[in-house]
C-alpha cells in the first residue's frame, strides 16, 4: 500500500504496487471487520466472485479478492482493481452543481451499469459520488466488487445520505435501493447538495420523510420528475434502472432535437431573407454581368472537411444538379455519430459497431441490391440500439438522414 486515494461509507481505496506483475493497482479495503461473523465472510467472498464475473465497460474490472488482518486485529476484505486516471465525481460536485445535460449524461451511463447488474441479480448498495470516477472514457462506477444478491438480508454497508428509507427498517436487499441512491446522486449533481441534510445513520433515522421528495428546480420537467420518482419513499414507486435509462435518453434526445430545430429554423429564416433580397435585386438588371466564380474541384476537398448540416439546412441547400458522393455521405454519417451533439451519449462500443457496419455498406459489391442490403442492415442496427436505450431519438434522426444521402449516393455510384 502506498497512499489512500478515496474514502467512502463502506471502504477505503488505496494506491498500491503489484510486485508480481510490476504494475500500479488500486486496492479497495472494506472498512467493516469480518472476524466476528464467519457467515459474513462467506457471503462477502461469494458476492465478490459474482461481481468479478460481471463485465461492463463503465464498471471497474476485478483483478483479485482477499482478506487481511488489520492493525486492530480484525479481518478486512479487499478487492484489487486497475488504477485508472480520473477525478472522483465528489470532487467535481464540490466545485458547484453540474449543468443538467452533463449530470443527465453521467446518470445515464451509471443507470446502464446498474441495469446490467440488476439483470444478473447483483445490487451495488453504495452508489455515491465517491464511487464514481470521471475518466477520459466517461464515468466509471466503482465498488461492484463487494455487491450483494437481490433478496439478501440487509447490513450496515452504505453511505448514510444515499441509503434508501426501507434499509433503515431492515428490508432485504433489492435493486430499488440502487435506484434511490442514483436519485440522490442525480439530485446532488444538479443542486450541489444531497436532498436530505443527514450525514450519519442517526440523523438519517431521525429525518421525517413524510413530505414528498424534494424536486429540483431550473431543469426540464421530465428530468425533475424522474429524479423525484427515484427518491420515492416506497420502493415500488421508484422506476427501474431500465426505465431510468429510457427516461434520461428521452430527456437528452429531446433537448438535442430542440437545439437542432431552432438551428434549422434559423437557417431557414436566413435562406428566406436571402431569397427576398435576391428577388429585389433582380427587379433592376445589373450594369454588367457578374464575374463567374470558379468552384474548386471535388477532388480538392477531403470528405472529413465537409460540413455536417442539419436535415433542414440540407433541404434548403439541395439542388437537382447536386449529387453527393458515397464517400461524402459516409463521412457525414461518421461525423454525426462521433459528434458531441446529438450523439455524445452513445457508447463507444455502439460507435465502433455502427462504423464497421457502415464500412460494409459502402464496400463495392456486385449489383445495386447488395449495396441496398448493406444500408438496410445499418438501419436495423440503429433501430435495435434505440430500442435498447443506447441511442437517443435525436441521434437516430440525424443518422437516418445521413443514410438517406447514402442511399442516393449508392444509386448513382
Amino acid at each position: 500500500m502506498l497512499d489512500p486515494l478515496a474514502r467512502g461509507g463502506m471502504s477505503v481505496i488505496w494506491r498500491a504496487f503489484d510486485q508480481s506483475l510490476h504494475r500500479m493497482i488500486a486496492v479497495k479495503v472494506l472498512t467493516a471487520s469480518l472476524h466476528t461473523d464467519p457467515e459474513e465472510r462467506v457471503s462477502v467472498r461469494s458476492e465478490a466472485r459474482a461481481a468479478a464475473r460481471f463485465i461492463h465497460p463503465d464498471s471497474i474490472d476485478i483483478y483479485d479478492y482477499g482478506e487481511t488482518v488489520t492493525t486492530s486485529g480484525g479481518v478486512a476484505a479487499y478487492v484489487v482493481m486497475p488504477l485508472l486516471d480520473g477525478t472522483p465525481l465528489a470532487e467535481r460536485i464540490e466545485k458547484g452543481p453540474l449543468p443538467w445535460p452533463e449530470a443527465s449524461a453521467i446518470a445515464l451511463r451509471l443507470a446502464r451499469v446498474l441495469m446490467a447488474g440488476h439483470a444478473r441479480g447483483l445490487v451495488h448498495r453504495d452508489v455515491t459520488a465517491e464511487n464514481v470516477l470521471l475518466t477520459a472514457d466517461g464515468p466509471k462506477l466503482l465498488d461492484f466488487g463487494i455487491a450483494a444478491w437481490a433478496g439478501d438480508p440487509d447490513d450496515d454497508r452504505g453511505t448514510p445520505p444515499y441509503v434508501a428509507p426501507e434499509r433503515l427498517l431492515g428490508a432485504p436487499t433489492h435493486p430499488a435501493v440502487d435506484v434511490y441512491a442514483l436519485g440522490v446522486l442525480l439530485h446532488t449533481m444538479l443542486t450541489g447538495r444531497t436532498p436530505y441534510p443527514g450525514t450519519t445513520w442517526e440523523e438519517i433515522e431521525a429525518a421525517h420523510r413524510t413530505a414528498p421528495p424534494p424536486r429540483v428546480a431550473g431543469v426540464p420537467y421530465a428530468l425533475a420528475s424522474l429524479c423525484q420518482r427515484c427518491l420515492a419513499h416506497e420502493p415500488e414507486d421508484r422506476p427501474t434502472a431500465a426505465q431510468i435509462v429510457s427516461g434520461l435518453t428521452n430527456v437528452l434526445g429531446t433537448a438535442s432535437l430542440g437545439r437542432h430545430v431552432r438551428r434549422g429554423l434559423t437557417v431557414a429564416g436566413s435562406a428566406a431573407v436571402a431569397l427576398s433580397a435576391l428577388l429585389w435585386f433582380q427587379q433592376a438588371p445589373p450594369p454588367e454581368p457578374p464575374p463567374r466564380l470558379v468552384q474548386p474541384a471535388p477532388s480538392s476537398v477531403s470528405p472529413s472537411m465537409l460540413p455536417s448540416p442539419s436535415p433542414t439546412a440540407r433541404l434548403i441547400e439541395s439542388s437537382p444538379n447536386a449529387v453527393i458522393t458515397v464517400e461524402q455521405a459516409a463521412a457525414g454519417f461518421t461525423t454525426v455519430l462521433r459528434a458531441r451533439t446529438p450523439c455524445g451519449a452513445t457508447d463507444d462500443d455502439v460507435v465502433l459497431d455502427l462504423t464497421q457496419v457502415l464500412q460494409n455498406a459502402v464496400t463495392p459489391r456486385h449489383g445495386p441490391s447488395a449495396q441496398s442490403a448493406g444500408t438496410r442492415g445499418l438501419r436495423q442496427k440503429l433501430s435495435d440500439r434505440l430500442r435498447e436505450g443506447r441511442l437517443s431519438p435525436a441521434c437516430l434522426s440525424e443518422l437516418e438522414a445521413r443514410l438517406d444521402d447514402l442511399d442516393t449516393a449508392l444509386r448513382h455510384d
